[in-house]
């Protein structure tokens, strides 16, 4: 391995870009929710739709655009992403009902699918397997995604008492224009892995029809009895379409999933983890999205502005991951980070209708603090359990389930608060959450995710030393 070669700071920032794009449109979108819903006259479950068709197209094609990322070349998949985000983003500025708008939402999804999975392929490539700098570098990618979380519901309040909520999508544009000539300008193309390998089409159909199922029933299970034909069939298409994927994967000469992922160290406790996560932190900002400014009556700026400490706080914590990784593995910092923010639910669990501000700020630092010290982990952990030629398709599989876990997150917490039950919901789901997220902390602690989490630590502290000898400019 060449440690005299630079940290490589402008792929990192490249790549970063892309997942920038993918979560600023996932804050942005929930500060305009009551606006779209007067102005398109939209229920509860077509705001969850607007919400979840980004989310579920996203998830449902993530682990198909990895395959595809490492088939055909990380750096085309990562341009194409931001043609068809930008083309998306369009579609949303324009949509004239809330059934166009939520179609749109979909194609946004298929862009960022591409999206991430080919930048951390990239990013994986271009520190050449070194532990430090992947994990360094992977602290400074999701704190892009922090900053973008953060900036979001600012700048979508903005927007939104300037231009209306149509120009939270528009914006999109300029951006995706720019990033895309980044990464033609500083990124270069791998000579493709997986090249002469198949794609896997029955295992994408089934894994699209498996989640579409389970959150759409999910949904209409908010509105109506939970014992009805409709909501029993959907139940049954989730569970014979995860047994058919499961089947087709372990047949497939080429699966878009392999399961033999699930027998290294690390990896399935790393995807599970990330379901959690998504699920407890996306549920619960679509929930206060509507407690703050349907219960408690802000302004779409003031909501904005209140959810600040929520989402800056991954910022701090995703760069410190970083340093904590390469000292102490990826198993502790994602313990750490589960029982901090599962502090932080607990304490979201006692607002009401009339509480200040003051008892939301604590909750509102603890759950994104830790959530930003376990994510990085986590895709650390992912990382290291696959070889460099199936990086693609590995954090494809993680990002799916991360993003399967936010569209149910939503779809769950969702129907808490149907009915004008905003307050109670909010409480359950907070309790839900603190709960899911003790159980992430214990299935980090398990003996599944040990071997290879000190093996991080040992591999990074020494390439560590070595780059700090060598190369003392990337300190």
């Amino acid at each position: 391995m060449d440690t005299t070669r630079r940290f490589p700071a402008l792929t990192v920032a490249a790549t970063s870009l892309g997942f920038a794009v993918v979560q600023l449109d996932v804050t942005i979108v929930n500060v305009a929710l009551p606006q779209i819903a007067r102005d398109l006259g939209a229920s509860v479950a077509s705001l969850q739709w607007i919400v979840d068709a980004y989310t579920l197209t996203f998830a449902v094609l993530l682990l198909g655009a990895g395959a595809l990322s490492d088939r055909l070349g990380a750096r085309a998949a990562y341009v194409v992403g931001f043609a068809l985000f930008a083309l998306a983003s369009s579609m949303c500025g324009l949509a004239p009902d809330a059934r166009s708008l939520i179609a749109a939402r979909a194609l946004q999804g298929v862009g960022a699918a591409l999206l991430v999975p080919s930048s951390l392929a990239l990013l994986n490539a271009a520190c050449d397997r070194n532990p430090a700098w992947r994990a360094r570098a992977v602290g400074l990618w999701t704190a892009a995604g922090g900053a973008s979380i953060a900036a979001g519901p600012l700048i979508g309040a903005l927007l939104l008492d300037a231009l209306g909520w149509r120009s939270i999508f528009l914006v999109n544009v300029p951006f995706c224009a720019l990033a895309a000539f980044a990464a033609l300008r500083w990124l270069r193309e791998e000579r493709p892995g997986n090249a002469a390998r198949g794609f896997d089409l029955r295992g994408q159909i089934l894994a699209v029809v498996t989640l579409t199922a389970l959150v759409a029933t999910i949904i209409s299970a908010s509105r109506g009895p939970i014992g009805s034909a409709g909501i029993v069939a959907g139940f049954v298409v989730a569970v014979l379409g995860a047994i058919l994927f499961c089947a087709v994967e372990a047949r497939a000469p080429a699966p878009m999933l392999p399961l033999a992922f699930f027998r290294r160290p690390g990896f399935g406790c790393a995807m599970v983890f990330g379901v959690i996560v998504n699920l407890t932190y996306y549920g619960i900002v679509f929930v206060l999205s509507l407690y703050l400014q349907q219960a408690r009556r802000y302004a779409a700026l003031d909501a904005a502005l209140a959810y600040l400490p929520l989402t800056a706080t991954f910022i701090v914590s995703n760069v410190a991951s970083g340093t904590l990784i390469t000292r102490l593995g990826a198993r502790l910092p994602m313990i750490a980070g589960a029982l901090i923010g599962a502090t932080g639910f607990a304490l979201l669990a006692r607002l009401d209708a009339l509480s200040p501000f003051t008892a939301m700020l604590a909750p509102f630092v603890l759950i994104p603090f830790g959530m930003g010290l376990a994510v990085p982990a986590m895709t650390t952990l992912t990382l290291s359990s696959v070889e460099r030629r199936s990086s693609g398709t590995a954090t494809g599989a993680l990002n799916a389930a991360r993003q399967v876990g936010g569209a149910l997150g939503v779809a769950v917490f969702g129907g808490l608060v149907a009915n004008d039950r905003i307050v109670a919901g909010l409480r359950e789901a907070a309790c839900i959450a603190a709960a899911l997220m003790i159980a992430a902390a214990l299935i980090a602690a398990s003996r599944r995710s040990v071997a290879r989490s000190a093996g991080i630590a040992r591999d990074s502290a020494a390439s560590s030393r070595s780059l700090q000898q060598q190369c003392p400019r990337i300190r």
